[in-house]
């Protein structure tokens, strides 16, 4: 397979469950390679990738979704989204020391939100305590509580590749109860090491080779950041003129805003401040100080 990040979906012929397949590897490497995160971290940041990517392939609009957990240890935030472009991002936020623990014991008093902004619609966004040990149970949890879907979630990183799977009972169905028993207990067969390292071909024989199933078309995924100097622009003003002319003298006279997805830096000299008022908006101009 050319695309080394890719979702593929799983077709069942005769049972009421739909499936999808997630790699990342180059998406992942590339969000790795913006911070120096510690091992466990990296690994989160892997099933956070994984998911959103699983997730996504159940968007029917333009916009995106997020997958946000947050805490009140050393470990603040950890996020990572995808568009209707499968375009991939991923950061975390956290301060100290950390070591191997259960994803609900790392985000203390934590709280798992699934966010959907489609452009130009209706914000959504549901909520639910980290209360598993994982963040795949976490989501399961979910789908239980708030979309009242039985679903199975398989989500496996090491230090290069972040796989996932996801099985769900079809909403509009509403049958086939010994189907999903039967379904969902073969996923929870699966090893991590067999997901990471083995294809998606084998993983669906490993599985369902009794089942009458098969693989979509792979459709790829990529790391893409939407930020831009406009949106930079946008942020900058939520402050006055006068507030963001006082920080640029107090900073040789330019101010600079990072992204915090990929690090991108963009520069605003006065002039520039001066022409995010006086025209109204942000500016349309390329990344130039005059």
């Amino acid at each position: 397979m050319s695309n080394s990040d890719h979702i593929q979906r799983i077709l069942f012929d005769e049972i009421d469950v739909r499936g999808v397949i997630a790699r990342v590897e180059e998406s992942y490497a590339e969000v790795l390679a913006r911070a120096d995160y510690p091992p466990v971290i990296r690994r989160i940041l892997g099933e956070m990738l994984a998911a959103v990517s699983l997730l996504s392939s159940n968007l029917k609009f333009e916009g995106r979704l997020s997958l946000q957990a947050q805490g009140e240890g050393n470990l603040r935030i950890l996020m990572a989204e995808c568009s209707h472009h499968q375009d991939l991002r991923a950061i975390a936020r956290y301060e100290g020391a950390l070591a191997e623990a259960p994803f609900n014991e790392l985000l203390v008093n934590g709280r798992l939100a699934l966010t959907i902004e489609p452009e130009g619609g209706q914000r959504y966004q549901g909520v639910v305590p980290l209360e598993k040990p994982s963040l795949a149970e976490c989501l399961e949890d979910y789908f239980r509580q708030s979309e009242q879907l039985s679903t199975s979630i398989h989500l496996a990183a090491d230090s290069q590749k972040a796989v996932g799977l996801l099985l769900q009972v079809l909403p509009a169905a509403g049958t086939g109860v010994d189907d999903w028993e039967r379904i969902s207990a073969l996923a929870s067969t699966l090893k991590d090491s067999e997901l990471i390292e083995l294809d998606n071909e084998t993983v669906l024989y490993r599985l369902f080779h009794q089942e009458k199933c098969r693989l979509y078309e792979p459709e790829s995924l990529r790391f893409q950041c939407d930020c831009s100097r406009t949106r930079s622009a946008e942020a900058l003003q939520m402050m006055t003129e006068e507030e963001l002319l006082q920080l640029a003298d107090e900073h040789d006279g330019v101010l600079e805003v990072s992204c915090h997805f990929c690090n991108e830096l963009y520069r605003f000299d006065k002039a520039d401040i001066q022409a995010l008022f006086s025209n109204g908006g942000p500016l349309d101009q390329p990344d130039q100080i005059h």
